[in-house]
């Protein structure tokens, strides 16, 4: 019966570590329209968007956005890691009091709409 026991206990180990790594992270994707805005994270250029950003930040960690796209303002905005509970991270948090800190994660989606720029402030800086 020995052989049967360490079995169990490897799985059920196994089982807690993959439910306590896989309730730390979280993803969202980040979406603007018009799509293929440049991105910015943290004044770091990340890519275009549609953009999926995804970190093991703990709960109330703030990321800073930027989007720039030809003929539209400048958007600046953030979100913070405070969006949505994690039942994941909650049940980890019940075994272990580490998930607590990952209890709550981003929304699946953030859409964000950029802004034309106003025909006279082209041709204001045209001149």
């Amino acid at each position: 019966m020995k052989p049967k026991s360490n079995h169990l206990k490897r799985f059920s180990a196994f089982f807690f570590a993959l439910l306590v790594l896989a309730s730390c992270s979280s993803t969202t994707l980040i979406q603007s329209t018009p799509s293929g805005a440049k991105l910015y994270i943290n004044d770091e250029a990340v890519g275009k968007t549609p953009y999926s950003y995804s970190d093991t930040k703990i709960i109330g960690s703030v990321i800073h956005l930027r989007m720039e796209k030809e003929g539209y303002e400048p958007l600046y905005t953030s979100f913070s890691r405070n969006e949505e509970v994690d039942p994941g991270a909650i049940i980890g948090g019940l075994l272990c009091t580490v998930p607590f800190l990952w209890t709550m994660r981003y929304k699946s989606q953030h859409m964000y709409e950029l802004t034309p720029i106003a025909k006279d402030e082209e041709t204001s800086h045209d001149k």
